[in-house]
């Protein structure tokens, strides 16, 4: 009597643990993976998501050029925000902001640092409650001018 007891309590236990791996899997944030080049092109240039759903995108520059002359970031801005007044301010910022400019700070969402060839970074962000379209923008001098831009789209 007391093996079977033992037995039914260690698989409980066993699917009780199940569970919890399962749950903590379903928490993890989806993964969108862009790479840039020296091209000065974004891969992936439309992303989707759910209203709140967590988002972690991972950038990876395939480049070999140092991040001073050829850098690249992922900027996510504010539904409504001019991205070209936005990346006109980048530039006047400088390098040593990594073309963040301080005065536009609430117009940012989520924003990766900048990165130069062979390397990556990532930011996890919620996407906004607000359904619509949220333009993203590499804000090094002149990427977005050239299409370094693409769109998250809630809904």
């Amino acid at each position: 009597m007391k093996s079977k007891l033992l037995s039914l309590l260690c698989i409980a236990a066993g699917l009780l643990a199940t569970g919890a791996s399962t749950s903590a899997a379903a928490a993890e944030p989806r993964v969108v993976t862009i790479t840039v080049n020296e091209q000065m092109k974004f891969d992936v240039t439309a992303i989707t998501a759910a209203p709140g759903e967590e988002i972690k995108v991972v950038l990876k520059n395939s480049g070999t050029m140092p991040k001073l002359a050829m850098g690249h970031n992922w900027v996510l801005l504010k539904k409504g925000t001019d991205a070209n007044a936005f990346t006109t301010a980048a530039v006047s910022a400088g390098a040593a902001t990594e073309y963040i400019p301080a005065d536009q700070k609430a117009a940012i969402l989520a924003n990766t640092k900048l990165i130069g060839g062979g390397e990556s970074a990532e930011v996890v962000f919620k996407a906004p409650a607000d359904k619509g379209d949220y333009t993203f923008v590499c804000s090094f001098p002149s990427h977005f001018a050239l299409g370094m831009k693409g769109t998250l789209t809630v809904k």
